[in-house]
């Protein structure tokens, strides 16, 4: 009776996310055909459907970030995220030396400060901006907001302040907020800036372990999010390793599960097709050799959108595995 009312309540949760954001085919640059694209919240953006992410591009040796960017261009990927601290500014680095000066006109770039106030707000963007090896930015998130103790912080601390003249200044496009360990956080900005229109996307972790969380970001933030109009950027699909049992830190094991969700209560493929019916603009994967990106691009090509009652058996099956919740190590709530 308790799964039965959980699964109930989530399905209503997710009534209004049942459409994924619409598809357009077809597109293609000079650089080949691309992903499909999706639109990037109110923007007027369309991005692609999937994004390459940019720790790992800061991680690896130089030659393997370039064959990963090189791939996914070539494979049609136009997103592409980093962050101020990846690498120690390595990611941001290489993305202004092997993507930018040959493909900045057919990409959409983002990268994050997780700065706590003005000044390091603002010595950051310019930064990022000089790694970058551009003049704008097309997205600049405020990364990994922890609470809503955070939010109040940064705010008063001046950093919405900071992205409002970066974006009247024409150094950013568009503005969005990160996180991971809580989604109250993502509710306290979502309360404390309104309709202001400052946002235009969020980034959060979204995948079937989240969706049958208490505090999960499925059913508390993307409604929200929908209706301030934001776009959502869907990262940690797959809990960065701990979905398929093994987690990685610089080439260690830190973490193993014998009975791992991939493949004994779920299919890799389940999950990306479960993210991409839900109405993300993009999933931000990483990826740390150039088959294992094209694994995930072969999954968006053969997309299959689930219907509600899909993913809530889908949900429904994995909630029969042991040890959830140490899947999601990163929530601190």
């Amino acid at each position: 009776m308790k799964r039965r009312t959980f699964l109930q309540n989530l399905s209503v949760a997710t009534t209004a996310l049942m459409l994924p954001t619409r598809l357009t085919l077809g597109r293609s640059d000079k650089w080949g055909r691309l992903l499909p694209l999706r639109k990037l919240g109110t923007t007027g953006e369309k991005v692609t459907m999937l994004g390459l992410g940019g720790f790992h591009v800061g991680d690896t040796s130089m030659a393997q970030a370039e064959a990963l960017i090189e791939m996914a261009i070539a494979q049609g990927i136009r997103f592409f995220d980093s962050a101020h601290a990846y690498g120690d500014g390595e990611s941001e680095r290489r993305y202004g030396k092997l993507l930018v000066p040959k493909y900045r006109d057919e990409i959409f770039l983002m990268t994050k400060s997780g700065a706590p106030d003005y000044k390091t707000a603002r010595l950051e963007l310019e930064e990022s901006l000089r790694r970058l090896n551009t003049d704008v930015i097309d997205l600049w998130q405020i990364h990994s907001l922890e609470s809503a103790e955070d939010v109040d912080g940064r705010i008063s601390n001046g950093v919405l302040r900071l992205a409002e003249e970066a974006l009247k200044e024409g150094k950013i496009r568009y503005m969005g907020f990160t996180g991971h360990s809580s989604p109250y956080a993502f509710l306290r900005m979502m309360e404390q800036t309104g309709n202001s229109g400052l946002f235009s996307t969020i980034q959060c972790p979204v995948n079937p372990v989240d969706a049958q969380s208490e505090h999960s970001f499925i059913k508390k933030v993307l409604p929200q999010a929908i209706d301030h109009k934001l776009g959502i950027l869907a990262m940690k699909s797959l809990a960065a390793g701990r979905l398929l049992g093994k987690q990685y830190w610089a080439g260690r094991l830190t973490w193993s599960s014998e009975t791992p969700l991939v493949p004994n209560y779920i299919q890799m493929e389940e999950i990306f097709r479960f993210i991409w019916s839900l109405p993300v603009s993009t999933l931000i994967t990483g990826a740390e050799t150039a088959d294992q990106l094209q694994e995930k691009i072969d999954f968006a090509h053969r997309m299959v959108t689930l219907s509600s009652e899909q993913r809530l058996q889908l949900i429904e099956r994995i909630m029969q595995a042991p040890g959830l919740n140490e899947i999601e190590y990163y929530k601190k709530v």
